[in-house]
């Protein structure tokens, strides 16, 4: 018995096989898809482009930046000593400040009305007054207080120094940034301490486990990630601000670049060392800021982001493999049932 089966014509497509018919005029496939041209973009680039050339420019041209003096300052022995007296400063009062203020964010979330009272009333004064004032009050304690004893409140004293002898102009100083920095260290933890879900204390409690732990294991760990963007720049800023003690006479950085150019009258190439090296330090306490933040981001974000050591590394073992690629044999294929 013959079977027949049916024959397309010759020249006729076959279903699937042939060309796809054109695109309908209304069909959204039938649009010419345009890059989008941002015209505004790039002309704004290359403004500031232009701007940036000219300013680079003039800072490597214009005589008036006298670079050849700020070679010869910008690590002279008096510039070094200057910068290692503002670093003293500023290690100083922030890990005293932030000892002293961590204690009194901890009064005001007590439930001692007492304890709230005096922290509150300490970090609204300390806030209020301006921080050189403050030096200037320290400064000046002695005609304040000649001495400083110990002994019974209201009562006799058993033992007094001189204040000018046991409090100098260094020590003042660190008195005054550390007494200034506590009331706001005091408002950075609290508000790190108070975005910690209260639910983890509950549940520590119930399991037993004491006060000043829940605190120290479980508070702190967590609290750190909301304090250490803010405390990181309040420790730049503090570093900045150490140069309000010239008016004490403290031989810091801006102090001693402005007895320098009071003798050679080089006002423009020392301020560029001070900036300079106000850059320098501001730029390694942001690069230690990052990688503590990063620590402590740990239980937060399983990948934390690569630091950029990490990011060099990866670029240049990519280069390598690109490198061993090419240098790798081209195998030409060969087509399937050529046996030659």
């Amino acid at each position: 018995m013959a079977s027949t089966t049916d024959t397309a014509p010759p020249g006729a497509a076959t279903p699937g096989t042939g060309p796809e018919a054109p695109p309908a005029p209304g069909d959204p496939a039938s649009l010419k898809v345009v890059p989008a041209r941002h015209y505004a973009r790039w002309a704004a680039a290359v403004a500031v482009t232009v701007l940036v050339a000219q300013f680079v420019h003039g800072l490597a041209t214009h005589p008036v930046w006298e670079w050849n003096v700020f070679r010869d300052y910008v690590f002279s022995e008096t510039i070094v000593q200057a910068v290692w007296v503002t670093l003293q400063l500023t290690a100083y009062a922030t890990v005293l400040g932030f000892l002293l203020g961590t204690v009194l964010a901890f009064m005001r979330l007590s439930h001692s009305p007492v304890l709230q009272t005096v922290a509150w009333t300490y970090i609204w004064i300390f806030r209020s007054i301006p921080m050189i004032v403050q030096l200037v009050f320290w400064f000046n304690l002695s005609a304040l207080y000649e001495e400083l004893g110990f002994g019974i409140p209201f009562g006799p004293v058993f033992w007094s120094v001189d204040s000018n002898s046991i409090i100098g102009t260094m020590g003042a100083a660190i008195i005054g940034l550390t007494l200034h920095q506590a009331a706001y260290a005091a408002e950075i933890v609290r508000g790190g301490v108070i975005s910690v879900d209260h639910g983890q204390l509950e549940a520590a409690a119930a399991l037993g486990i004491p006060r000043l732990r829940q605190i120290r294991r479980i508070v702190l760990p967590q609290a750190m990630r909301a304090i250490l963007p803010t405390a990181g720049n309040e420790t730049i800023g503090l570093l900045k601000g150490t140069s309000v003690v010239y008016v004490m006479s403290i031989g810091e950085l801006f102090y001693q670049v402005q007895v320098i150019y009071g003798r050679n009258g080089r006002v423009i190439p020392l301020l560029l060392v001070a900036t300079a090296w106000y850059v320098v330090l501001t730029s390694l306490l942001s690069v230690a800021q990052y990688y503590v933040e990063r620590r402590y981001a740990r239980g937060a974000n399983r990948t934390p982001p690569t630091t950029p050591i990490q990011r060099v590394r990866r670029f240049v073992r990519t280069l390598r493999e690109a490198a061993a690629q090419r240098n790798q044999p081209v195998t030409v294929l060969k087509p399937w049932g050529d046996s030659r």
